[in-house]
């Protein structure tokens, strides 16, 4: 497979957010007086923005008012936390800086907001490697839906076939899949590998060095 540019998910594929995440969710759900969701909910919906994600593991109907309290304490726990648990995976940044070396045009496609996303790819110093960062506040429709893969394709003249859609969730594999590019499924993420496998994905990778194998 010969790509030359390459679109990254951020959460459970560049930065492990996954410890930080199931806290801020589970004091945000407490504060409410709603109940926690499980750490493995939790995990599985990381893929999507918590606009969506919130509403399906909340036990009860929200109000238009509780629903956006409990977004916003999310934002305020998420980032008092994120200091301290955000890391970035082992071998991105090696990755990233090999990739940028040989000239591939980088982007990253999030479910956060993209004022957020900025703020924590600063954090861990990765922000630099990116062409353009899109938050879920930038489109219309949210993962699965091919929006943001189809904006950058159109701004950049990105070329579908030799463009790679990188991600840990399936929601980022069937995006992949409906906006015509390569997709790349990363197994030390939120979704296990037999999750992956059932999506097709052209690439299933246990490593981010192992990417290159598939650009060379």
């Amino acid at each position: 497979m010969q790509v030359n540019s390459i679109i990254f998910d951020f959460d459970g594929t560049l930065g492990d957010s996954k410890k930080c995440g199931v806290i801020a969710t589970k004091e945000a759900f407490k504060e409410l007086h709603l109940t926690a969701p499980s750490n493995h909910l939790i995990e599985y919906y990381m893929g999507i923005p918590i606009e969506e994600s919130f509403k399906k593991m909340a036990d009860r109907k929200l109000t238009d008012i509780e629903f956006e309290e409990l977004l916003s304490l999310f934002r305020t726990y998420y980032k008092k936390y994120e200091d301290q648990y955000l890391k970035v995976f082992p071998g991105v940044k090696e990755i990233l800086e090999e990739l940028r070396l040989r000239g591939l045009s980088l982007f990253v496609l999030s479910s956060k907001k993209t004022i957020v996303l900025h703020r924590n790819l600063v954090l861990l110093e990765i922000d630099s490697y990116f062409k353009e960062i899109i938050g879920s506040d930038k489109l219309s429709n949210y993962k699965p839906h091919p929006e943001g893969i189809t904006y950058l394709l159109k701004k950049y003249h990105l070329d579908s076939d030799r463009t790679l859609m990188v991600g840990d969730a399936i929601f980022d594999i069937q995006m992949g899949k409906s906006g015509k590019v390569q997709t790349c499924a990363v197994t030390w993420g939120s979704h296990d590998q037999e999750k992956l496998k059932k999506e097709l994905p052209d690439i299933l990778i246990d490593t981010p060095q192992s990417i290159m194998s598939f650009i060379c």
